[in-house]
């Protein structure tokens, strides 16, 4: 795997996969950012490499799926180097038939044992679950 980013401005840099995908980032202040900043694109790399184990894991035990949304909550020390001490997860599911244990437990194996990204980070994150039921 590789990745080649180049600065198009003191701040704003694009970021291209080997198949030509392109991410934008840059790092200005909310006010007048267009683009992810490079710790925001982390949280969301994590909350979508849990994301796609999970959908198959509920799909194979023949559970409907209406929608999930991951809510990733990152906090930062103060100091440098400004890495996460903290990422909490919360993933609520609408289905008619997924209960909250059930979905806790595909949770836990997504995101803590099977997510590349979380393999990869210093830091554990911690989960939460909702369902929301049809």
């Amino acid at each position: 795997m590789r990745i080649i980013t180049n600065m198009l401005a003191p701040k704003e840099y694009e970021s291209k996969n080997e198949s030509g995908n392109i991410l934008n980032i840059d790092m200005y202040d909310a006010k007048s950012k267009d683009y992810f900043s490079p710790m925001e694109s982390l949280l969301a790399a994590l909350a979508s490499c849990a994301s796609v184990d999970l959908v198959e894991m509920i799909k194979k035990r023949r559970k409907e799926l209406i929608d999930l949304q991951v809510e990733t909550i990152g906090q930062r020390r103060e100091e440098n180097p400004r890495s996460y001490e903290r990422i909490h997860m919360i993933f609520t599911a609408t289905s008619s038939n997924l209960k909250a244990d059930e979905f806790m437990k595909l949770v836990e194996l997504a995101a803590g044992k099977y997510c590349s990204v979380s393999g990869t980070l210093n830091v554990k994150a911690t989960y939460e679950v909702v369902v929301k039921e049809l």
